[in-house]
């Protein structure tokens, strides 16, 4: 069978000016980016997101696992299958990162017969978004030792830096160093470390910022660390967000590519979800709104993750509401939550299915919980059976939720009709009000307990004294209001990776907390999760070159 590279090489792509006409963006709006990418002016963009908007449609998924489920294939799938229906869509997503692309996960450009391209551009550089990001990042980090070196007039005190350097690449060795040694000529000696570039503050600013403006305003209230006297010292106090907004102008416009059939996607911004908020950027989303009759766009990992931070951080700060929501899931997925063995998901097995349904369960009834339809996709695989396919089913009607087999992945679009049909009818009628699980009011040690035991069915939340007393802090500071951004391993409800299916009872325990001033939210880090991977034992990157004529080979 043809790998997703070669079935996207093997496609003929449009002109993007062509897919530009599609969406109602004029080329006059176009910054091309060679033949199929282009990035949209933000003066248009702006100007299309001041229209009536279309409806947003959520694509968020159960835990993830070995087996995969497949968000982006049914978001990209989905997309396609609508606008075959005559519904004028357009695709959301985020930019893929270099780290994943080379350790363990792959592109995140889709897959099969449902994929964005040109899919070796895009998941390697794509239009240097990521770029300006590590650069924006690393000039405030520069302007902080800079002025350390040079009498440190704000009065800043080494040891209480909290602004980390950042690199989009999985690499261990810089999760903790010392900088500045080698005499008082090389600077001041302390202790840092790298981010991913994806974890970073800038990300996330990039991807919520309304503007230019606002997104200099952003950069400015960043928060690099205290004073000595305990006082918050941010970048604008270093006079470091103009230049840093400047190196970020190009990368805040939202890029333009196409599905395999035509459909026109907005990829832009890559936060992930485990450690970030895991949204693409709000500019782009209210764009596609102002463009189309439908915006189908995906939260990164599972709902408990990816689709609680876009509902209580990117609605929250951008203003939007889903009109409906689907949750992907996979009866191989389901098996291996159940207990099943990745090498014996081939074989039918619906005493393992049984026990793995509850984590589809949980999710649904999570999203419920914020007013939303739900739609499930089943992502079809050859050695699923009929009796497991109608155990879902089954599971799902209980829940008053339809659970749709797709086959997007080897069909395209014509995989994806039925459950395209069935969002539809979710569309009819009024938009449901959205109802976040907790008010802006509450305090945020409450916001963090309220996720956990919501949304993880955790028992309590497990917070250090010297946590608890940095989270009073942020609130005698007057950011009490901020939503909480919860950073776990993504493959468990709980903190711990090792617990599959629908835990529940178990303690969630907070390591740190960080305040992400500009981004607008507190990031509550619990468990063992880091904030720079590493690559695996054997990294997707030994496989990957180039072949005679030049092309890539082994992306997936």
């Amino acid at each position: 069978m043809a790998t997703d590279l070669e079935i996207a090489r093997a496609a003929r792509l449009r002109p993007i000016a062509d897919i530009a006409a599609r969406a109602g963006i004029p080329e006059a709006a176009l910054i091309p980016y060679g033949r199929h990418k282009a990035k949209v002016e933000l003066g248009f963009a702006e100007e299309a997101a001041a229209r009536p908007p279309g409806r947003l449609v959520l694509v968020t998924g159960i835990t993830p696992t070995p087996a995969g489920e497949g968000k982006t294939t049914t978001t990209i799938g989905l997309g396609d299958a609508l606008n075959a229906l005559g519904t004028r869509t357009v695709i959301c997503l985020r930019e893929p990162a270099l780290g994943p692309c080379f350790g363990v996960k792959g592109g995140a450009t889709g897959g099969g017969r449902a994929q964005v391209a040109p899919m070796e551009e895009i998941n390697l550089h794509f239009t240097g978004d990521f770029h300006a990001v590590t650069s924006a990042n690393n000039l405030l980090a520069a302007m902080v030792d800079n002025h350390l070196h040079w009498d440190n007039p704000l009065g800043l005190d080494p040891r209480r830096i909290t602004w980390r350097r950042s690199l989009d690449m999985n690499d261990r060795a810089l999760r903790g160093m010392v900088v500045g040694l080698g005499g008082p000529a090389q600077g001041v000696p302390r202790e840092d470390g790298f981010d991913i570039a994806a974890a970073s503050e800038v990300m996330a600013v990039l991807c919520l910022a309304a503007g230019p403006a606002d997104l200099q305003a952003r950069l400015g209230r960043m928060i690099v660390g205290q004073a000595r006297d305990g006082r918050a010292v941010t970048a604008a106090d270093l006079k470091a967000a103009g230049a840093m907004a400047a190196l970020l102008r190009d990368a805040l416009a939202p890029n333009l590519v196409q599905t395999l059939e035509g459909t026109p996607a907005l990829v832009h911004g890559g936060p992930f979800a485990n450690i970030a908020h895991g949204c693409n950027s709000a500019i782009a989303t209210r764009l596609g709104l102002g463009l189309a009759e439908v915006v189908v766009t995906e939260a990164g990992f599972g709902a408990d993750l990816g689709a609680e931070k876009f509902l209580h951080i990117k609605c929250r700060s951008a203003g939007l509401a889903p009109a409906a929501c689907v949750v992907v899931a996979t009866v191989r997925a389901l098996k291996m939550h159940g207990g099943a063995a990745k090498a014996d998901l081939g074989r039918e097995d619906l005493a393992a299915l049984r026990r793995g349904l509850p984590n589809l369960a949980r999710h649904v009834e999570n999203m419920g919980k914020f007013g939303l339809p739900v739609v499930v996709a089943l992502n079809r695989f050859d050695t699923d059976t009929p009796a497991e396919t109608e155990a879902v089913r089954a599971a799902m009607a209980a829940l008053g939720a339809e659970a749709v087999l797709c086959t997007h992945w080897a069909e395209g679009a014509a995989g994806a009709l039925a459950l395209a049909r069935a969002v539809q009818r979710r569309l009819r009628g009024a938009a449901p009000r959205l109802a976040p699980l907790y008010p802006d009011s509450m305090p945020l040690a409450e916001k963090l307990r309220t996720i956990a035991r919501e949304i993880y069915r955790a028992a309590e939340v497990a917070i250090p004294a010297a946590a608890a007393a940095r989270l009073r802090r942020f609130e005698e500071q007057g950011f009490g209001h901020l939503p909480v951004c919860v950073a776990k391993t993504p493959y468990s409800f709980s903190a711990d990776p090792t617990l599959l299916g629908a835990p529940e009872g178990h303690v969630l325990p907070l390591r740190e907390v960080r305040l992400s001033a500009g981004a607008g939210f507190v990031v509550a880090i619990c468990g063992e999760v880091m904030t720079m991977p590493g690559l695996p034992r054997r990294p997707a990157a030994e496989g990957i070159g180039l072949d005679a004529e030049g092309r890539i080979e082994g992306l997936f």
